[in-house]
């Protein structure tokens, strides 16, 4: 499992995982909650199934900066 850098930078420990916004999926963390802690990928994506496949194999870039 691998964790969040930028949600590290900050704290915290947070796996990384699909999420959604208005531009589209992206690979982010969250709190056990569900409040969106970081975007950690600098791409989105059109579908839930093409950001799951670029997560598991890591075909995604890390953003540098929040």
């Amino acid at each position: 499992m691998e964790y969040g850098k930028l949600a590290a930078q900050i704290g915290m420990r947070l796996k990384l995982e699909v999420m959604e916004s208005a531009r589209g999926f992206y690979i982010g963390t969250q709190t056990d909650e569900g409040m969106p802690v970081s975007r950690e990928s600098n791409e989105y994506f059109d579908t839930e199934q093409q950001a799951e496949a670029a997560l598991t194999d890591r075909l995604w870039t890390q953003k540098q900066n929040p």
